[in-house]
């Protein structure tokens, strides 16, 4: 199976950027082996604007007042040093959403605002690894908060900008435009799993990891998280993965009500899943963990998952993402093909074991 190497887009001083890599199969849900401080979303028909062509420089005038410069002390398995990523703030209370990898082993979280020349402490309320997010919060008077998109009004085709600080060069962040390729793209990474990407042609860079892609209204649709390296296998050009709204907006409010720097309990289904190699849609059915939600609901090796809640699976990354999604305690509705016959059932997932 064809391999494509995912980089991670944080830049560091003395830690190595890990390289994610899609293929392969998984085991155990995993590749085998409030209102006040809510998001402004702006609900309804798509702008004007996503029908004419981009205004780059009005999109930067919109957008770039709230994204931030994140800087990380770091120590951890991978060693110490600094990094630098980008966040975006989304709270007049000085909620700042980024990527989980910015932020994770790191002993020290600071803040750049636009226009100012000195950090300010952040603290991290929550992270959500497998999703690629956290949240951090700040306080300061004086904050910018971006305006959301509206989850359903994305197109393939779109013009769009990516801002984030490329490379952790100093000064101010840097700008790119392109347009969405793809919708609803899924891959593996060491942490998991991503699901409901974005797929952008717009530059993305080392040191953008957590900033925004907006559309041509300057309107937050995705967060920057990955871009595709060419192997020795597969070349890729021009191929950057953002978060998309769906998953941020669900994440924020999980991570806001956990808070205290707690990092989201993912749900568990007890299933080891390949992904299908007569090029259907859906994910096989490697192992059942015994005892598991997965074993309750009557799933047997070699059944192929077609759905998780009404979604489409698309291979192994699919489900992974879709389950770890979910919260201890959650029903989940899957259908499923035996040979030629079809089953569905609902249960409940339970917390993802620790080890």
């Amino acid at each position: 199976m064809a391999k494509v190497v995912v980089a991670v887009l944080l830049i560091a001083g003395a830690v190595v950027a890990v390289a994610r890599v899609v293929g392969g199969s998984s085991d155990s849900d995993q590749p085998a082996q409030s209102s006040s401080t809510a998001p402004a979303t702006i609900e309804g028909a798509r702008p004007a604007e996503l029908g004419q062509s981009i205004d780059v420089a009005h999109v930067v005038s919109i957008i770039g007042p709230s994204v931030v410069k994140v800087s990380v002390d770091v120590d951890g398995p991978s060693g110490s040093g600094e990094g630098v990523g980008t966040g975006v703030v989304i709270s007049a209370e000085g909620e700042i959403v980024t990527n989980a990898h910015v932020v994770v082993d790191a002993v020290a979280v600071r803040v750049l605002l636009p226009g100012t020349t000195e950090p300010i402490s952040a603290e991290v309320v929550g992270t959500d690894v497998g999703n690629d997010l956290a949240l951090l919060r700040v306080k300061s008077a004086a904050l910018t908060v971006s305006q959301f998109a509206a989850t359903d009004s994305v197109r393939v085709g779109d013009q769009v900008v990516a801002m984030g600080f490329a490379l952790g060069l100093p000064g101010e962040a840097s700008v790119t435009s392109g347009i969405i390729s793809a919708l609803s793209r899924t891959m593996i990474t060491e942490s998991g799993a991503l699901n409901g990407l974005l797929q952008t042609d717009a530059a993305i860079s080392s040191g953008n990891s957590g900033g925004p892609l907006v559309n041509a209204a300057g309107q937050v649709i995705g967060i920057n998280t990955a871009v595709a390296r060419s192997s020795s296998a597969n070349i890729a050009s021009n191929i950057g993965f953002s978060i998309s709204m769906k998953e941020i907006q669900k994440v924020v409010a999980q991570l806001r009500e956990a808070g205290n720097g707690a990092a989201r309990v993912e749900g568990y289904l007890g299933v080891s899943v390949e992904d299908r190699s007569d090029g259907g849609r859906g994910a096989v059915v490697a192992r059942i963990q015994p005892g598991s939600p997965a074993a309750e609901l009557g799933l047997q090796d070699g059944d192929i998952v077609r759905t998780v809640n009404g979604d489409v699976i698309d291979g192994q990354a699919g489900l992974i993402a879709s389950i770890r999604d979910l919260s201890p305690g959650d029903s989940v509705t899957i259908e499923y093909a035996r040979g030629d016959k079809a089953f569905a059932g609902t249960v409940k997932v339970v917390a993802r074991p620790t080890n």
